[in-house]
């Protein structure tokens, strides 16, 4: 793992796609020429909208939104993680809620179909499920990267502290977790859930997420954020369009390792092992 500086985007995507892309490019290509090697953007960067227009706004991965990032990233010389957009479903049921990662030479060499699909009753009554809308993946990814072994998350995925464990065994050394977390949840659970993970698995979490209200008039949270592995933020933002910066040190994370050997402490055990 080299020392990587990274860039954490934060906006508030609508329904006008163009738009969405267009802001979109714009920030990846400040954040490049402020050094960053590594972008990543936040969950539905492409598109937000009436459920009803979902499938008529899903594309292919590859298709013309990746295409465009994929040439983005070439021309920039970066590697672009595109936190998740709606990805049609060859199958013709629900699409997949869908991140991507692009190299600098222009290549998807990885994505991942978010697993866990949130549905939640907020306190206006207004109830969000996702299964209503979309396809569960079927698998998680790690993918391996001149700056160290990467692994993808969305979202509600952040709840699930073994989905975070299944990525250090497959060697993480850092996790994106790009988010569209309400407001609601954001004030109480975002940062108590974000250090949770970098503390319990001793990785970097990158985390940028949507701000404002959403076209459906949910109040997203935003406060994205970067974590190193003893827990600490070392990257936050605020309200509104937003980008933030860190330097990740792969010695650092080494020493919390050696230093405090949780993860080879660990003890597996399976029902069996249980007392009667």
């Amino acid at each position: 793992m080299k020392t990587l500086r990274v860039a954490a985007i934060q906006m508030n995507s609508g329904s006008r796609k163009s738009k969405n892309i267009h802001q979109a490019t714009s920030l990846i290509t400040d954040a490049a020429s402020s050094g960053a090697r590594l972008i990543v953007l936040p969950e539905l960067f492409n598109w937000r909208g009436d459920h009803r227009e979902m499938v008529n706004n899903a594309e292919p991965i590859p298709g013309p939104t990746s295409l465009h990032m994929a040439e983005l990233a070439a021309r920039l010389r970066v590697f672009l993680l595109c936190g998740s957009m709606i990805e049609s479903n060859p199958s013709g049921s629900k699409p997949f809620n869908t991140g991507f990662l692009v190299s600098p030479s222009g290549r998807i060499i990885a994505r991942y179909r978010k697993l866990h699909l949130f549905r939640a009753c907020l306190k206006n009554g207004k109830v969000i499920n996702e299964k209503n809308l979309y396809s569960a993946g079927n698998g998680i990814t790690v993918v391996s990267t001149p700056f160290g072994r990467l692994g993808f998350t969305i979202c509600y995925d952040l709840r699930f502290p073994e989905h975070f464990r299944s990525l250090i065994d497959r060697g993480a050394q850092l996790i994106a977790v790009p988010s569209a977390f309400t407001r609601e949840t954001g004030k109480a659970h975002w940062e108590v859930l974000l250090r949770a993970r970098a503390i319990e698995n001793q990785v970097y979490i990158i985390a940028p997420n949507q701000h404002g209200t959403d076209p459906l008039g949910t109040k997203n949270y935003g406060h994205s954020m970067i974590v190193d592995p003893w827990g600490r933020v070392i990257a936050r933002a605020s309200r509104g369009k937003n980008i933030i910066y860190a330097r990740l040190n792969p010695l650092y994370l080494k020493e919390v390792r050696r230093n405090l050997p949780v993860l080879k402490h660990r003890v597996i055990f399976s029902c069996r092992d249980a007392a009667p």
